[in-house]
């Protein structure tokens, strides 16, 4: 997504709907939303575009350019906007928040495209309505195979209703939809009416069923309806994305099993259905037609690449006991479905019929494979600098060290981590994962150690909160404070950063509690991180980096997610030595740091960048892939990759591999 800062307060509503109904919500970490990787371009100044333009990252990358008068009317922008490739993998999509924005449409690459009306959309719903315009283009141009010629209706979403004949409610709420679709450039079928003469109804009925997203309206006589019931089964049979709409009156006496397994969408029974409650439903049924098919493209790619048996059937959602063939057919016995697994529970049946269910991340079988392996997690936040460089948004870091602590947790690993006690910190976030997860796999057998430098822990009271807190699935390991500095505090008091000494002192213990739990630990996955405004001598993430080499720590870069990490990665690609690695830049973007160093130097504690950059220079990537327990291929592409899903895939094979090349020496 690109657009101008100026246009700030028209965007920012609409990204906030594209990040709540396209990305994973980091407050449901086991919900099924869609998880697409979003990318986002712009700046933190009027005059200036963003540093670089979209990279194509996958077999269809879908652009949505956000035009105006800023960008039509700044030279720079004007010029960045034409130059946007609209070729190859890349469909453009150009959304006018303005008229003025149409101009973008007589050159470049958006030349002669139709664009989406922004400023159409109606104040009360417009976030709505853009979630549900741009949820059908990333349909359309994602998943439909458009050739020349094509008319665009062509590739328009198809959306089946349905609804009982009988009582009132289920009819309405259908009119009521089959209205509003049909001022849009969808498609759907609504009833017999639509069905020519002399076509078996039957046969007509599942030929749009196979072709369709099905919103089953349920309303109290639907599931008890012969035909709502065939058209139940027949949406499952030929595995169709189905939205359940519920709008009960009083009492359904057998919700049908057929219905189940599907997101629901609750509207109230009353006519009439008003455009609110009709939004939400087809924006559930967009993001649920999408997620099956991402779904499947995806499982299928993970199949080519080898982290998915070839044996195995893939299905969208987690698997139904009617979705196996029948006897006399082909037995099948693997299947894989997407993240995240089920609750143990919910799978017992699996067992019972000889079936294994799975997702391209985790196996049963897996639950003990890295048993006994301490593993440090260094990940932080990149502060934002206006999408101009760091193209994710926030809460990707959060996601990634969600995965991360699942995944590493179900597998009996402790995690290491060096606190963060703010509300909503990493921490915060990463035991929130691990509650979550001892639920999911009925275990008392879950780690998490939260290690905790002077004085981080003097106060008593949010301790002790903590730890009651977290105390099924965390153990909290306070650091002392440094024999060189401990005179000069009072170890119960706490210490602000107030003044350059106490900078200084926070420093050292920072460092100490570092050097502790990196040689505690066997392996360290390290992400982002801050490169101005931290605590330490520098960079925290840099330090930890650092310390692992110098200990021969296996150690796993991510890349893709930029800051300290990122800036490293360009050194170990042979790319030129980045800057903000270097003295002047940390002084001239770090205020008092100059002072910082000055004392840290009187004690022979200073970071030495000349050091910082013969040590990064001086890594071998074949060394570091090998000790990783990866191939150099591998972690090339660890250290590039933003997409969540493959960095948990690499960096658990790494470990699964030193653990076993551990246990067999």
């Amino acid at each position: 997504m690109v657009w101008h800062p100026s246009d700030k307060d028209s965007v920012d509503p609409i990204l906030d709907a594209v990040l709540k109904h396209l990305s994973r919500d980091v407050d449901r970490p086991f919900s099924r939303n869609l998880n697409i990787p979003l990318f986002f371009y712009s700046s933190d100044s009027p005059n200036t575009p963003p540093g670089d333009t979209p990279q194509g990252l996958a077999a269809r990358d879908i652009l949505f350019v956000f035009t105006s008068v800023n960008t039509r009317g700044r030279k720079k922008w004007n010029d960045y906007v034409k130059d946007l490739s609209c070729e190859g993998s890349f469909r453009c999509v150009p959304v006018a928040l303005d008229r003025e924005g149409f101009g973008h449409g007589e050159e470049g690459g958006l030349d002669g495209l139709n664009f989406l009306r922004a400023y159409e959309w109606p104040e009360g719903s417009r976030s709505q309505q853009a979630i549900l315009a741009m949820a059908h283009e990333i349909y359309r141009h994602g998943f439909v195979e458009i050739k020349e010629g094509d008319k665009g209706k062509d590739s328009s979403i198809k959306i089946f209703l349905s609804h009982a004949k009988s009582g009132d409610t289920g009819l309405r709420h259908a009119k009521a939809i089959k209205g509003f679709i049909d001022n849009t450039n969808m498609s759907r079928f609504f009833d017999a009416t639509e069905i020519s003469t002399g076509f078996r109804f039957d046969e007509e009925i599942i030929r749009h069923i196979k072709e369709s997203t099905v919103l089953a309206i349920g309303s109290d006589a639907y599931s008890s309806r012969y035909w709502c019931q065939r058209e139940i089964l027949c949406a499952k049979e030929y595995h169709r994305p189905m939205i359940a709409v519920n709008c009960l009156e009083e009492y359904e006496d057998r919700i049908f099993p057929a219905g189940a397994n599907v997101p629901c969408v609750h509207v109230a029974p009353e006519p009439p259905l008003g455009e609110p409650n009709i939004l939400r439903i087809l924006i559930a049924a967009i993001r649920e037609t999408i997620r099956h098919h991402h779904a499947l493209k995806s499982l299928e790619y993970y199949r080519s690449q080898g982290w998915i048996d070839r044996d195995c059937t893939f299905v969208s959602r987690p698997p139904e006991i009617r979705q196996l063939p029948a006897p006399s057919e082909e037995r099948i016995t693997k299947i894989c479905y997407p993240e995240p697994p089920i609750y143990s529970e919910e799978a017992d049946w699996h067992d019972r019929l000889g079936i294994e269910a799975f997702t391209p991340l985790w196996r049963e079988g897996e639950k003990s494979s890295l048993n006994g392996r301490r593993v440090g997690i260094s990940i932080s936040d990149v502060p934002s600098d206006g999408f101009s460089r760091y193209h994710l948004h926030g809460n990707q870091s959060i996601r990634l060290a969600q995965d991360l602590g699942r995944h590493l947790l179900a597998r009996s690993a402790t995690l290491i981590y060096g606190g963060d006690l703010r509300k909503d910190g990493f921490t915060d976030f990463i035991l929130q994962e691990a509650i979550a997860l001892k639920n999911r796999l009925n275990t008392d057998n879950l780690h998490v150690e939260n290690h905790l430098a002077w004085p981080l822990y003097c106060s008593d009271a949010e301790i002790v909160a903590w730890r009651a807190r977290y105390r099924t699935v965390m153990k909290t390991v306070p650091h002392d404070i440094p024999n060189d500095v401990i005179s000069e505090v009072d170890k119960d008091k706490f210490l602000p950063p107030s003044t350059p000494e106490n900078k200084y002192i926070r420093s050292r213990c920072l460092t100490e509690m570092r050097t502790e739990s990196i040689g505690s630990s066997h392996a360290r996955i390290c992400a982002g991180g801050k490169l101005s405004g931290y605590n330490g001598k520098m960079p925290g993430v840099l330090e930890e980096i650092l310390m692992a080499l110098d200990r021969k720590k296996p150690i796993y870069l991510l890349g893709g997610f930029g800051g300290v990490v990122g800036e490293v990665c360009k050194v170990l690609r042979g790319e030129p030595y980045p800057e903000p690695l270097t003295r002047t830049w940390q002084i001239t973007h770090n205020e008092g740091y100059s002072v910082l160093q000055e004392i840290a130097r009187g004690y022979d504690r200073h970071a030495d960048y000349e050091v910082i950059e013969s040590t990064l220079k001086g890594i071998e990537l074949r060394e570091l892939a090998r000790d990783a327990g990866l191939e150099e291929e591998e972690y090339s592409r660890l250290m590039q990759t933003p997409f969540l899903d493959e960095c948990v895939h690499i960096v658990v094979r790494g470990l699964k591999e030193i653990n076993h090349c551990h246990e067999s020496a």
